[in-house]
């Protein structure tokens, strides 16, 4: 059940950076970029464990900044540590606050639980983060495997996440039968 994200326009928010950190949730921001893609989210023997979308995402990402001067970097984290940025142990929090005293902006292309990672980590060193993705609702899929050893997602939907107000709303349209 991975979050759905959406893309945001980071450029306003890094104008005036000349550096910019780009830290992704390999399994959220790339499940949502594979679903409306329609690609696959894994192609272990030409991508092993990264996600080709979100891959390209990335490299847009950093070419339209450095259109607009702005140095960038992908940090690479552990092999568990890219699938879930909301899971990072301390050592990978520290790793994370050390790389990023370099640069001048951090975008997070993830939840934000991702974010509030990246927020607690780099705390005092004046980078400033910056919402690269933003929460759509959970997505609700099948997965599909396929030769030469792909990860694929199907008959995907987007369910809003919603409060207290919102639930009771849906219940009711469900027992009325409009849902």
């Amino acid at each position: 059940m991975p979050i759905h994200l959406d893309e945001l326009d980071v450029m306003l928010e890094v104008e005036g950076s000349g550096s910019a950190l780009l830290v992704a949730c390999n399994m959220c921001a790339g499940a949502s970029l594979a679903m409306k893609e329609k690609r696959p989210f894994l192609e272990f023997f030409r991508s092993l464990l990264k996600s080709p979308p979100l891959e390209r995402h990335i490299r847009r990402l950093s070419r339209q900044l450095s259109e607009k001067g702005v140095k960038t970097k992908k940090f690479k984290s552990g092999v568990i540590q890219q699938f879930f940025l909301c899971l990072w142990t301390s050592r990978e929090r520290k790793r994370l606050r050390e790389y990023a005293k370099e640069y001048e902006a951090v975008i997070v292309l993830g939840c934000d639980s991702a974010i509030e990672t990246v927020v607690e980590s780099v705390k005092g060193t004046g980078c400033k983060v910056i919402k690269g993705m933003e929460v759509a609702g959970i997505m609700n899929t099948k997965p599909r495997f396929h030769l030469p050893c792909n990860i694929s997602f199907e008959e995907s939907k987007i369910i809003p996440i919603c409060d207290r107000h919102c639930k009771q709303a849906r219940e009711e349209s469900i027992r009325e039968g409009h849902y």
